[in-house]
């Protein structure tokens, strides 16, 4: 089976209107990989008789032992329809939010997403985050509502009270619909039971249908009713509706195939020259254009090596092919083209746009990087990740001589996971690993276990932020030669310019008058907008404000090195700096370039910089997590007593079903203990995820404490600095 599906596969794939590439999303815990494994089951992939509980594509045994899905697995599955074969490449992703970066990247390689929800519980946070991820990325979504026996079983809703409790899902899916896509698709990408764009089912028992299927077999929900009532009979009704046809179904008729699709998705993702030969290849899909591939994710095969997986825009990969990987300017050879069956890589020796290669002998390699067989093309924009590290570990191995092993486990675990961020701490030589929160860095740490390596490691600790909330300046230091004065002003940078700086939309590759012309539409003075220094990319600004002095071409690289060391360190605790824009207001340089080098001037700009930045009233800023609860509503009290006490807030309390869902924010700080207590005040009936929401200013009540805490751990003097340390007068 398996291997004619791979020669029928490869007839296909020549006729782009016979490919789709689809994901599916949702929120943790909802079904999506309980679904995958009825539609790999249709396939012959899986056997029938462990469909949904299988759970094939979380092929690691950790995601196999805690029932959730961490990394996203590919897969190639035939279908047919109306006569017609279909390859459908498939991407699973994770829909816990500490590996919401997996499922981002994902989005760059598929045209459609099939959206799944749990019927009672509805569109919650992760949903409207993916589906507004997907969006972004011109993703068009289809809705399955699945866990339909719940609203029977749990709920006791006749057939009529079902069908409003789902138009009432319906309608708040397409109010997400509504907020996010971009104007044009608004209408066109709106979800409707009559048009076969919403299927309903149950992937634990394996049936589903949409209204193409309700017409071609006769099915309403009285015969679902039915099914789950006593002497009912679900078995007969996933023979008669198979969850596949459901949704492959709705994929095939409502996801447009890669040529469709890319006419409109690559004006949004490559920001190249459209009617350039390489634009004209990409927008067509062309298998005779260029071959340009932008790589979504990698995984190492323990005996074959790094597989660099991602989406062909045009042109054709072929074995022993040499391309050029264009962000890092570097070459490689493919060794092999594959592709994936189920959860197997398969050697297919070539492959053409529109298609989801897995190529085989890229080492250096990563995601979200541009593979191209020409040098001169634009790299796809960067892709847009929704949080960011916020939890810090320290990490060594037990025993001494494994160090190497350690480092080689780290490796392979930040190519196949960039969301982690891994830093040597060259004072002290411990290896601190950062992740999206506790779980991210549990699942890090199994991971290097599971490599053989014993590790110590420290408690979690938080990572803070530094900003300021007014401005200050302009004040002078000197460098520590007394001969050059450098004088600097700051100010609190506009939340949307940071953010377009920390997502790469504003960087130094940008064209100048490009750049300006962004800035002044963002109400910018001109002069400024245009005498950008620098953008870093924590979300930081240095303004060139000086007028006519002399020597600062050559100069400002060393003024520069001092505001970055800066905005790796800020004055009050030493973390990252975000959020400030500094202008550099006056230079007065000596004479002599012998006087004036970088060990003069950077000093000298670290001074000021650190200087300004505590006269204009610094801030703290910690991660503040959202917290959303599943409980019964006789707990609902105890809930919210758990995230006051940890000095959080409720924000929303909703009824859906016998389960209450409570809304809040806790301080990531708060949250290492948070399992053991949330346990002990429901006995274990409470279900909960955290998610990044935002940087908030520390309480005035702990901040003393807070500052004094993180500089004893850096050992640093219990207090901050003071602005005469670091600021010359005349």
């Amino acid at each position: 089976m398996k291997f004619k599906a791979t020669e029928q596969i490869l007839k296909i794939i020549k006729n782009k209107e016979q490919i789709r590439n689809f994901g599916v999303i949702a929120h943790v815990d909802h079904g999506k990989t309980t679904m995958s494994d009825s539609l790999l089951a249709s396939s012959g992939i899986i056997s029938p008789s462990v469909a949904g509980q299988a759970l094939a594509l979380d092929s690691m045994k950790l995601e196999q032992d805690r029932q959730m899905t961490i990394v996203q697995a590919n897969v190639t599955l035939l279908y047919e329809k109306d006569g017609k074969d279909y390859v459908m490449n498939m991407i699973d992703t994770p829909g816990h939010i500490d590996f919401t970066g997996r499922v981002t990247r994902s989005l760059r390689a598929i045209d459609g997403a099939v959206v799944v929800s749990d019927s009672v519980e509805g569109i919650m946070t992760q949903t409207e985050t993916v589906t507004r991820q997907a969006l972004e990325e011109r993703v068009r979504p289809v809705l399955y509502i699945n866990k339909i026996d719940r609203l029977i079983k749990e709920l006791r809703l006749t057939p009529e009270k079902m069908q409003e409790w789902l138009a009432k899902i319906i309608l708040d899916f397409n109010n997400l619909i509504d907020t996010y896509a971009e104007p044009e698709y608004k209408d066109k990408w709106k979800v409707n039971i009559q048009d076969g764009s919403v299927s309903f089912g149950s992937a634990k028992d394996r049936w589903g249908f949409n209204a193409d299927v309700m017409k071609e077999k006769g099915i309403t929900f009285k015969d679902v009713f039915d099914a789950y009532q006593e002497g009912g009979d679900v078995k007969a009704l996933a023979e008669k509706a198979p969850l596949h046809d459901a949704i492959l179904g709705m994929v095939v008729k409502h996801h447009p195939p890669p040529n469709v699709a890319q006419k409109y998705r690559i004006p949004k993702i490559w920001k190249g020259d459209l009617d350039s030969e390489i634009g004209k290849a990409i927008l067509n899909c062309d298998d005779n254009g260029p071959a340009v591939m932008m790589i979504v994710n990698m995984t190492v095969d323990p005996s074959a090596g790094p597989v660099a997986i991602g989406r062909l825009f045009s042109g054709t990969l072929k074995d022993g092919q040499t391309v050029n990987i264009i962000d890092t300017k570097r070459q490689g050879r493919i060794q092999s083209v594959n592709f994936f069956m189920g959860n197997q890589r398969e050697i297919v020796h070539e492959l053409a746009a529109g298609n989801i290669p897995a190529l085989l002998g890229l080492q250096h390699a990563r995601a979200g990087q541009t593979l191209s067989s020409v040098t001169d093309v634009r790299v796809f924009e960067a892709i847009q990740y929704v949080s960011e590290p916020v939890v810090n570990m320290a990490i060594e191995p037990k025993h001494p001589k494994d160090l190497p092993k350690l480092v080689e486990a780290i490796r392979k675990i930040t190519i196949e996971d960039p969301n982690l961020v891994v830093k040597i701490n060259e004072e002290s030589g411990e290896t601190i690993i950062s992740g999206m929160g506790v779980l991210h860095l549990e699942i890090a740490t199994s991971l290097i276990g599971d490599a053989g390596v014993q590790i110590i490691t420290s408690k979690p600790l938080i990572n803070y932020r530094e900003t300021v909330k007014g401005s200050a300046g302009p004040v002078m230091s000197k460098s520590p030669n007394r001969h050059n004065k450098i004088l600097m002003r700051v100010e609190p940078l506009d939340e949307k310019v940071a953010q377009m700086i920390r997502t790469g939309q504003l960087n130094e590759y940008k064209d100048k008058k490009e750049i300006a012309k962004t800035l002044r539409e963002m109400g910018w003075d001109p002069d400024e907008a245009k005498n950008v220094l620098k953008f870093d990319p924590r979300g930081n600004i240095m303004i060139n404000g000086t007028k006519g002095v002399q020597f600062i071409q050559e100069s400002t690289d060393s003024i520069l090195s001092g505001f970055e060391d800066t905005m790796k360190e800020g004055p009050l605790t030493r973390e990252q700096v975000r959020n400030c824009k500094f202008v550099f207001h006056h230079f007065v340089p000596h004479e002599d370039p012998a006087h004036r080098g970088l060990s003069q001037l950077g000093p000298a700009s670290r001074r000021v910089c650190t200087g300004v930045m505590i006269l204009a009233q610094p801030q703290l800023l910690e991660p503040m997590l959202g917290v959303e609860v599943r409980v019964p509503q006789d707990l609902i009290g105890n809930v919210a007593g758990v995230i006051s006490g940890k000095r959080g807030k409720v924000i929303d309390m909703q009824q859906k079903g016998v389960i209450s869902i409570v809304t809040g924010e806790i301080p990531a700080s708060e949250t290492f203990d948070l399992s053991e207590v949330m346990r002990g005040q429901t006995a274990g009936k409470a279900m909960w995820n955290t998610h990044f929401k935002s940087w908030t200013p520390v309480p005035n009540s702990v901040l003393p404490t807070v500052v004094s805490d993180i500089r004893k751990r850096k050992g640093l003097a219990p207090d901050p600095p003071t602005a005469n340390e670091f600021i010359d007068k005349e």
